[in-house]
């Protein structure tokens, strides 16, 4: 499977470059994510699916605003009422270029409180390649900077959580503590500027 990371800030594309140069299938593009051609694009959403903002804003006006309701509906119909980050959902555009869309929330509400200090890019950019893996329509996967828009999160702390489900979703590399220390260093690792005690 090709990943397009796709970036308008040349920040977000340098920061990615340090952590996937070596990933002979993912290719760096500094673009608008709404132009390209590839069977998904991935849509950094929210949990009960408004597509008003940001780059969900610019793919509502891509493909129609029906996938903002058609998304709103299948939240709605599942059982916890509501698409936890950590989830996704795949919806079809109707569009020839680019036929699949992937919902995977970076945030709970719209919002860039506590989004920085968050390991959500990580747990979004997990949920959108196990749903593209998933689905054997998907050979190249169109994905934006996770939670770097309205969530205001740093390029560099983005780019490497979504290196991390990189590495452990298309790469395989599982995740195994030893014990709760080890898992506490991986998650500070992920977000070196996440708090993990508050006193």
């Amino acid at each position: 499977m090709n990943i397009l990371l796709c970036a308008i800030a040349a920040n977000l594309a340098e920061a990615w470059n340090m952590f996937f140069k070596e990933a002979e299938n993912v290719r760096i593009l500094e673009t608008d994510i709404t132009q390209l051609s590839c069977d998904a694009i991935v849509s950094p959403a929210n949990s009960f699916g408004f597509m008003d903002g940001g780059l969900d804003y610019a793919l509502s006006e891509r493909f129609g605003w029906h996938i903002e309701k058609e998304l709103q509906a299948r939240i709605k119909a599942l059982p916890e009422g509501e698409l936890l980050v950590g989830q996704s959902l795949l919806l079809e555009t109707g569009d020839a270029k680019v036929p699949l869309i992937i919902s995977a929330p970076t945030m709970r509400i719209p919002t860039n409180f506590n989004i920085d200090t968050s390991v959500n890019a990580y747990l979004a950019m997990k949920a959108a390649l196990i749903a593209a893996v998933k689905e054997p329509r998907i050979a190249s996967v169109a994905i934006p900077g996770m939670c770097t828009g309205v969530g205001g999160m740093q390029p560099v702390i983005s780019a490497r959580q979504m290196y991390q489900a990189y590495k452990e979703i298309i790469l395989g590399e599982r995740m195994d503590f030893g014990n709760f220390g080890d898992a506490q260093k991986y998650h500070r690792n992920i977000n070196p500027q996440g708090m993990i005690w508050t006193n």
